[in-house]
């Protein structure tokens, strides 16, 4: 079990490892976000930020949060965080391909007792997913509810 305590701010953590395929990023896609340069090779060749078929950026988020879940489940986390209280400055710094490889980081950059809530802290995680080539590919700050040690 990881508790609150286990969480002090500067904490980082290196975790994960996805291969992007072309397949699920077209079944991405096509679900969620079907737009020419996720699902056409010739729309995406034409259009200059891309320059061929990239993946969905909400399907780099997705696959971002696979890997914080599997890291979290690793550690024995079931029943000590007990969900997110948001998400802020999202941000897609590069663009996502098939045949890239993410993994993902996360560094504690703040930790509180909840005010409403004394059994619970909030922490707050800025989470890198970087590709192979170790070139940051989005960002964001997450905010986690987590069950504080018992006294």
């Amino acid at each position: 079990m990881i508790w609150f305590e286990d969480l002090p701010v500067g904490r980082k953590d290196s975790y994960g490892s996805i291969e992007v395929t072309r397949e699920a990023s077209l079944d991405f896609a096509r679900k969620f976000d079907p737009q020419p340069f996720h699902l056409d090779d010739e729309a995406a060749a034409a259009n200059p930020l891309f320059g061929r078929l990239a993946a969905s950026g909400w399907h780099t988020a997705a696959m971002g949060m696979r890997m914080t879940a599997d890291f979290w489940a690793s550690l024995g986390a079931e029943g000590s965080i007990l969900g997110g209280a948001g998400i802020d400055e999202l941000r897609w710094l590069k663009p996502v391909y098939p045949g890239d490889t993410l993994r993902a980081e996360a560094e504690v950059v703040e930790a509180r007792t909840s005010a409403s809530k004394p059994g619970l802290g909030i922490v707050r995680f800025r989470t890198t997913l970087f590709n192979q080539d170790n070139v940051a590919v989005m960002s964001h700050f997450s905010n986690v509810l987590v069950r504080r040690r018992p006294a």
